[in-house]
This record gives structure tokens, C-alpha cells and sequence, in this order.
């Protein structure tokens, strides 16, 4: 239960949906949801696990991914403050097993909300339905991406775009970054992309020291993404 009108706000601010639901719904919301606190690299689902509650995140991040038989993982998408697990949500609508691993890549504050209330949710609200349904063609939409960029992909090009990403959302042309978090990013192995790194940096793209990667051409890295 949610009694605290600070953290109600907190929700209803991060889940603008809400505001537009009945009062009684977000009344029912508020008692039967329970605020939990997760710290970073907890794990939260085990691939196989049956799905008891579903999370709505507050704040910080966790990370859906696969692992392969060799050991390799591959980031399938990440759920940030605002969104949920939709593939926790489809598990307790289906009732099959979490078919994935999700983890706390940072501390993670959400409210977690039990499978009969997903479920009687669903079937008596519009505005849940819309908010559950956006989020599953969001979601299918960037897994098809990863999908497609694995099968169609160079993994010189692949690891380019990611990059180029990462230097997007700041100032510094530095990306703080190993060379294993990155092979767990694109489903490769540490030694593959240390490889595919090299070569870049031989061709006077970017520059690679311990635990740091330097975007020097980015207009070059730009134009090689882009190669067919």
C-alpha cells in the first residue's frame, strides 16, 4: 500500500497515464501496489522464473537480457523510470515462464504490482491497457532492432553505431567504457571486439586506452556505419 502523499505524487508524476484514469482506479492502485528498493546488480528474474509481481519503475535502470550456451550475453532492451517489464507482463498474462535475465543496473526504487491486478486491470481499464500495449510496440520495435542488427549487421558497423550512441548524450568525444561491457552489449566476446577496437584504432579512428575509448573521426565513423 501506498499511503504517503508524497509517494503517491512521486507515482502519479512518473506515470502520467494515471492522471487520466478514474479516481477510484488510482485508489485501488494506491492500495494494493508495494514500493520496493532494489540495489544495483541485484538479480531480479532467473530465465525459467515465474513471474510474481510486476515492476513500475520509480528510479534507476534494470537490463533484460539473454544468455547463450557459450556463456555470451546480449542486451535485449532496459527499463527505465516510467516503463515496466514487458516481457514480465506478457509472462503473467500467458502464465509462462520469464524467458530472459533481468538485473539492477543501478539501484532500482519501483512499485510492484501482483498478477491478479495486471491481469483484472487489463480486462477493466482503458487507460492501463494503453499504457501496457505502448509499451509492448515500443519494446517490440527496439528487440527487433537488436535483432536485426545482429543478423544483418558487421559487427565493425554494429559496434560503431553503439558509439556513436554513447558520445550523443554528452559533450566529451570519451566513452568510460570496457571492452567486456561492450561485448555484453553486442552479444560478442571480449576478445572479438578488443580485435574489431585495434583495427579502428590502426585506421586512425578512435584511440583505446584502459577502460577508455576516444572518438578521434567521428565523421569518418559516421560514414563507415553507414557502408553496405
Amino acid at each position: 500500500m501506498i499511503g504517503d502523499p508524497w509517494q503517491r505524487q512521486r507515482l502519479l508524476d512518473t506515470f502520467p497515464f494515471l492522471h487520466e484514469t478514474p479516481e477510484a482506479f488510482r485508489a485501488e492502485l494506491f492500495a494494493r501496489v508495494t514500493l520496493v528498493r532494489l540495489p544495483v546488480g541485484q538479480l531480479i528474474c532467473h530465465d525459467g522464473d515465474q513471474c510474481t509481481q510486476l515492476p513500475l519503475v520509480l528510479t534507476g535502470t534494470g537490463r533484460v537480457y539473454k544468455l547463450g550456451e557459450n556463456g555470451r550475453e546480449i542486451t535485449l532492451y532496459r527499463v527505465h523510470p516510467g516503463e515496466s517489464c514487458v516481457v514480465t507482463t506478457s509472462c503473467i498474462l500467458s502464465g509462462r515462464a520469464f524467458p530472459a535475465f533481468a538485473v539492477c543496473e543501478s539501484a532500482v526504487e519501483a512499485v510492484v504490482v501482483r498478477p491478479a491486478e495486471v491481469r483484472r486491470w487489463m480486462a477493466t481499464s482503458e487507460r492501463w491497457r494503453e499504457y501496457v500495449f505502448g509499451l509492448i510496440a515500443g519494446r517490440l520495435q527496439e528487440v527487433f532492432g537488436v535483432l536485426d542488427a545482429v543478423l544483418f549487421q558487421r559487427l565493425d558497423q554494429r559496434l560503431i553505431v553503439y558509439l556513436l550512441g554513447l558520445s550523443e548524450t554528452g559533450s566529451e568525444r570519451e566513452i568510460h567504457m570496457t571492452h567486456q561491457a561492450l561485448a555484453v552489449e553486442l552479444g560478442s566476446s571480449r576478445e572479438v571486439i578488443s580485435r574489431v577496437l585495434k583495427g579502428l584504432e590502426s585506421q586512425g579512428l578512435l584511440r583505446t586506452t584502459r577502460g577508455v575509448i576516444e572518438l578521434l573521426d567521428i565523421p569518418a565513423l559516421e560514414l563507415r556505419a553507414r557502408e553496405v
